[in-house]
């Protein structure tokens, strides 16, 4: 399973999902189907603006967890 570490990288950057919101241009009921793990595809669009406003990489932003 895919998990997004939006909430984690925003508190460490002190930073709300509003600000991350009007700066992508994203609807905050989007953003938490993300958070939530409640979408199956996000683009690619969407990873490089994550990636870009809280100032990460690719792998400080997803978590990967394998099946049990």
């Amino acid at each position: 399973m895919v998990h997004f570490n939006i909430e984690k990288l925003l508190k460490q950057k002190n930073k709300s999902k509003y600000w991350l919101c009007q700066n992508m241009n994203i609807t905050s009921r989007n953003l938490n189907r993300v958070i939530k793990g409640e979408t199956s595809s996000i683009s690619f669009k969407y990873i490089e603006d994550l990636c870009k406003y809280l100032d990460c990489s690719i792998e400080e932003l997803i978590d990967i967890e394998k099946d049990a």
